[in-house]
């Protein structure tokens, strides 16, 4: 299959055209659910797709080490190359790695100030201009709605679309009666849109919750392949 043909029928044109357009410029996204559920995986098919758009991707870290984030992109891509018998796909995957780029912070008490101006100089004066941001890892409990705000003004500023992962804690009930988690409720008005992720069967299920000013609970008929950790339909 040609790199074309690959983007028009990504699963992912499926969760743009249930957003209305998806996260554009300016715009915030969330995905959420419990520690190990897939978070990462659909943030880096969510990045891997606009790369291979030609888009410019910061994927955002705050782990001890940005290795393991490195094999998250290899091993996605590799699947999905395989997946769609992806022509020249060497070829193509030495091209993406030029358009991205991983920065590592260290979560324990980083303001989103110093988040921010980090990114400021790596796009303005490291002349990389971002497209997408990734956020992995951001703390829901620790940050507040005003830290987001800054966040959606940053990607309004530079023309930037933005997705961060929010991981869940605590007992049940996680969710309200729309699905939207109590640990995104005050964060809820600055985000665009937010997605969830839950174990059913052998399948991670994604649903949507949040699309833009719609306050909806919907199946997006997307499920995360457990096995390929890939995006698929269901």
């Amino acid at each position: 299959m040609i790199k074309a043909e690959l983007i028009k029928r990504s699963p992912l044109r499926i969760l743009e055209k249930s957003t209305h357009g998806g996260v554009t410029a300016g715009q915030v996204g969330i995905i959420a659910s419990r520690k190990g559920v897939g978070k990462t995986a659909c943030l880096v098919h969510i990045a891997t797709d606009r790369l291979l758009q030609g888009k410019h991707v910061i994927h955002v870290s705050f782990a001890g080490r940005t290795d393991h984030i490195i094999t998250w992109y290899e091993d996605i891509f590799r699947e999905i190359a395989k997946k769609r018998n992806l022509e020249s796909a060497m070829d193509i995957h030495d091209d993406l790695i030029k358009h991205r780029v991983i920065m590592n912070f260290s979560l324990d008490g980083v303001p989103v100030e110093k988040v921010l101006t980090s990114l400021r100089a790596m796009i303005e004066e490291g002349s990389f201009a971002a497209d997408l941001i990734i956020i992995d890892g951001f703390d829901f409990y620790v940050q507040t709605a005003e830290d987001l705000a800054k966040i959606k003004a940053f990607a309004a500023e530079l023309g930037v679309s933005v997705w961060l992962s929010a991981s869940l804690r605590g007992d049940d009930p996680l969710y309200d009666s729309r699905g939207v988690p109590f640990a995104l409720k005050a964060f809820e008005g600055e985000a665009d849109v937010i997605v969830t992720l839950a174990p059913v069967a052998d399948f991670i299920r994604l649903s949507l919750v949040k699309d833009h000013e719609r306050q909806i609970q919907e199946n997006l008929h997307l499920k995360l392949d457990t096995k390929s950790l890939l995006i698929v339909e269901e």
